[in-house]
């Protein structure tokens, strides 16, 4: 899969995996493919870069989650993925 740059308000390139849209929201989605968990700061990053482009809230596709990386996502609202609640989604 390709991803997808925009330039953000701070001058950095940001990447994402892929842009959804619903309406005129559009989202950046990330998805790390990773055996470990994904830790806080990594949510905030992505957080970060999805602000500096003006998108709304990231979704963020990982195998597991740390507690306060879950906590942190929650206060921001920001959607994180698990494979088996994707496949859950789709029965």
């Amino acid at each position: 899969m390709d991803a997808t740059t925009f330039e953000g308000f701070s001058g950095i390139n940001q990447k994402f995996d892929m842009i959804v849209q619903k309406g005129h929201t559009a989202q950046g989605v990330w998805i790390r493919d990773w055996k470990r968990t994904i830790g806080v700061n990594i949510i905030i990053n992505i957080d970060k870069a999805s602000s500096d482009v003006g998108l709304a809230s990231p979704i963020i596709v990982g195998e597991k989650f740390s507690d306060h990386a879950k906590s942190y996502a929650n206060r921001r609202k920001i959607t994180l993925l698990t494979r088996q609640q994707m496949t859950m989604r789709l029965r």
